[in-house]
């Protein structure tokens, strides 16, 4: 009786090392997966502030040319622009 309960104490401890393995095993395959989201959301963010230095020289430009039109308004005021 005695080796039977040896022997499931063992086993216990074995199957409790087991678990914690796979455990672990879960653990590591989610935070690969959060890092893989990590990744692609700073990429992603990369690309919008890429998209907002485009709009904000954009803008800088309809400033310049609308300055343009103002000067040529000024310098001739028989002009019109359409």
């Amino acid at each position: 009786m005695e080796d039977a309960l040896k022997r499931l104490d063992k086993l216990t401890q074995e199957e409790t090392r087991m678990a914690a393995a796979q455990n672990l095993n879960a653990t590591h395959t989610v935070d690969e997966r959060v890092k893989g989201v990590v990744d692609t959301v700073e990429a992603i963010d990369n690309k919008v502030a890429d998209v907002d230095d485009r709009v904000a020289g954009v803008g800088d430009r309809v400033k310049e040319i609308a300055g343009d039109v103002d000067e040529m308004r000024r310098s001739s005021p028989n002009l019109t622009v359409h």
